[in-house]
């Protein structure tokens, strides 16, 4: 490549970088690597990353590295790469879930060299509006995802009282629940078991809702509390939950829940079984 085409494309990043700023108030810059291959790699990244006037994502597929321009009073590096991840793309910050990469094109498989260990690097890209002691930030980290539990808890109590039209809204609300948790509000444990069961909560709960039956919201309650379940032992808890078990179900293989109560009240059978079932581990 010759000097005139050098300066040519230095000039273009210039011209883009500017621009950017000027679109996007607040503008803070940084730089990460992103991991991927190919020309589609690079429209998958910069269209997870980028948000209008408010995140812009330039990813270069020959140095791995993207340049962030964002407004630090609406996001940061932090919240833009969990998305570029979530899409399929690991970065040194974070990895990208593995049903969701295993779904890209066989083109866009890069080595996944951080595979081995998600590497948590906490530095503070959150302005200043956005800090808070350490105290209000695991509150927040609960509550963020303690409505998701609470909706989970609603639709087993639904299922409990074999009731097919609450179960269905319930399933309803959990959906909505979860494509509102704000991720980079979780912790780093919380955020690692999101990135791998979000997209099961998201199938599980719809097949809920649309089930035309109560037993078929059953088989796939199955499902979804094994995920809960994953989500809930990294998740601080105020008072102690409890995985159920009952031996009857899945033509006798068995099935499980998560319960606020210690008592058992069986989602799988209601009133047929009601009391069927043992509590087979506290979490607290």
């Amino acid at each position: 490549m010759n000097i005139l085409s050098k300066t040519s494309i230095a000039l273009g990043l210039l011209i883009t970088f500017i621009s950017c700023n000027a679109q996007i108030k607040n503008a803070k810059t940084a730089i990460a690597k992103i991991y991927g291959n190919c020309d589609m790699c690079e429209a998958t990244i910069e269209n997870a990353g980028t948000l209008k006037k408010i995140a812009q994502v330039d990813w270069n597929k020959d140095t791995k590295m993207a340049s962030l321009i964002y407004d630090s009073t609406k996001t940061n590096q932090t919240e833009i790469l969990k998305r570029i991840a979530l899409a399929g793309y690991d970065s040194d910050l974070f990895l990208a879930p593995d049903e969701v990469y295993a779904q890209l094109p066989d083109c866009c498989h890069y080595d996944r060299v951080n595979k081995t260990a998600l590497v948590q690097n906490e530095k503070s890209e959150i302005d200043s509006t956005q800090n808070s002691s350490t105290t209000a930030e695991m509150e927040q980290d609960v509550n963020e995802l303690t409505r998701v539990f609470d909706n989970y808890f609603s639709l087993k109590d639904a299922l409990v009282k074999s009731n097919h039209q609450s179960a269905s809204t319930g399933a309803t609300t959990l959906l909505s629940t979860v494509n509102t948790v704000k991720m980079e509000k979780l912790s780093a444990d919380e955020h690692s078991v999101w990135m791998k069961v979000v997209g099961k909560l998201k199938t599980d709960t719809e097949k809920i809702a649309s089930a035309s039956s109560i037993e078929k919201q059953r088989d796939v309650f199955m499902n979804l509390s094994v995920n809960i379940y994953d989500l809930i032992k990294v998740s601080q808890q105020e008072k102690p939950v409890y995985y159920q078990h009952c031996p009857m179900y899945n033509d006798g293989k068995g099935a499980n829940w998560v319960s606020k109560e210690s008592a058992i009240e069986n989602p799988y059978y209601g009133s047929q079984m009601l009391n069927c079932g043992k509590t087979i581990e506290t979490i607290n």
